[in-house]
């Protein structure tokens, strides 16, 4: 994406709304260890189960642990697995897309298929499937998460190669002789950004709630190492009468994955003319 249509997605309200909330978490959760009162795993016994006060901003957990400092880390560790998921699933559903729509024929019918079996599985429940085999680890998640996340970005991809191989400058490449790598790389795939763009800002908002999700039920990462899923697990045992526990990491979900979800609609009005809110 260059400069001018970076400025142009920008200038939408959502998109920027957006942008701005992302960028907040993730100066946060990069500053984590600056600024994180306490040391997250740090276990203190007198301080078990507090409220929020200006020692604890966020309060403590059962443990006696402060949960501001577990939060900041806890977003390393949500938005690490979001984006390392979404960028497996990304590269695996560009180079299927991409091989699909531009050979089409057996290899286009075997890709889609392959693709209309894994859509006919639950995702969340195939990656449950899948991690009951596995040591649970953030390694694992990425990975599990990737590699049953990409179908989407497979379609996209395949459809945007489909309508650009038609296009003139295309066809004349064919003609004096362009070899398929540099047909893809140079001229179709670039063409095809924008929307991939969006596919891949959305998803990780996906991610991250299936992360968080995997985490609650205790299949995600592990203590004593913080994520805000795990932290909304502690918290369930102790919801009648410490709040605290799950409104601030059930807050932090929602916020992060309502900023993805502004960023890439904004990109999308922004930046496809096709899109139905174009403006």
């Amino acid at each position: 994406m260059n400069w001018p249509l970076l400025k142009k997605a920008l200038s939408n309200p959502l998109a920027l709304a957006g942008f701005i909330i992302i960028l907040l978490i993730f100066l946060l959760a990069m500053l984590a260890p600056f600024i994180a009162p306490h040391d997250p795993n740090e276990i203190n016994v007198k301080a078990i189960l507090l409220g929020p006060s200006m020692q604890h901003w966020m309060g403590t957990d059962g443990l006696g642990r402060d949960v501001l400092s577990r939060m900041l880390h806890g977003g390393r560790i949500s938005l690490l697995v979001g984006l390392v998921a979404v960028g497996i699933s990304t590269v695996i559903g560009i180079l299927l897309g991409a091989i699909a729509g531009f050979y089409r024929g057996w290899i286009d019918v075997f890709i889609m298929r392959l693709v209309d079996v894994m859509l006919s599985i639950p995702s969340f429940f195939l990656i449950l499937a899948v991690i009951a085999f596995l040591t649970p680890s953030i390694i694992n998640i990425m990975i599990v998460i990737g590699l049953t996340s990409w179908m989407g970005v497979t379609r996209l991809v395949r459809a945007e190669f489909l309508s650009l191989c038609e296009r003139e400058y295309v066809l004349a490449s064919r003609t004096l002789g362009a070899r398929d790598v540099r047909l893809i790389f140079k001229h179709l795939l670039p063409n095809s950004l924008t929307p991939i763009i969006v596919s891949a800002v959305l998803g990780v908002a996906g991610a991250v709630l299936m992360e968080s999700g995997l985490s609650f039920l205790g299949l995600g990462v592990q203590a004593p190492q913080a994520s805000w899923g795990n932290i909304l697990t502690d918290g369930k045992e102790y919801i009648q009468f410490a709040w605290w526990l799950s409104l601030f990491p059930g807050l932090a979900i929602l916020i992060t994955v309502l900023g993805y979800n502004l960023l890439g609609e904004g990109l999308r009005d922004a930046l496809d003319p096709r899109s139905g809110h174009h403006r």
